[in-house]
């Protein structure tokens, strides 16, 4: 995209207020910004309870949730990627639905988990960990051996919401 995601205008703000919102409106009591090293804007960023550093560089999104794991207070962690502009506070509240002690919600689109607007359970921590440590990045397999073990449950994702999980990876001409 040549330039920082979350630093794009829409709706009225940034990204990353967007999303923000999105999370406060879906009742996260306490609410991470995950960033990389080189993203210096976001020790700027008002409204979260502190920045997390991925666990280790060039590791993806599985870096910023393992660090945001090792971090998490509470039982879960909701993950919300800030290039799904069209997520509501309301997937987070089926997701939540979803979910018990040890065990978190993914949205499942055909045979794709969503793995960027999920809720994850703390006990996840040590998989993911481990995944990282082999440096076997993806999440789409991280999941099918959380999804198998019991620690994430699958939510299968309808016509009607999919749209929600538009990505906007490429820049808006």
């Amino acid at each position: 995209m040549l330039r920082d995601k979350a630093l794009l205008a829409h709706g009225g703000g940034l990204r990353w207020q967007r999303q923000l919102d999105v999370l406060d409106r879906a009742g996260a009591t306490q609410v991470f910004l995950s960033a990389r090293e080189d993203q210096a804007w976001a020790g700027d960023a008002a409204g979260f309870a502190r920045v997390v550093r991925d666990a280790s560089p060039d590791s993806g999104p599985l870096g910023g949730i393992v660090a945001a794991l090792e971090q998490c207070g509470q039982g879960h962690l909701a993950v919300l990627a800030v290039d799904l502009p069209q997520m509501t506070p309301g997937w987070f509240a089926t997701l939540l639905a979803e979910c018990a002690p040890g065990r978190g919600a993914v949205g499942r689109n055909g045979k794709w988990f969503e793995p960027l607007a999920a809720v994850y359970p703390r006990e996840l921590l040590p998989l993911a960990r481990a995944a990282l440590e082999r440096r076997e990045l993806s999440l789409q397999k991280l999941l099918a051996t959380a999804v198998a073990q019991g620690l994430v449950h699958v939510r299968e994702i309808s016509a009607a919401e999919s749209p929600l999980f538009t990505n906007w990876n490429e820049p808006v001409s």
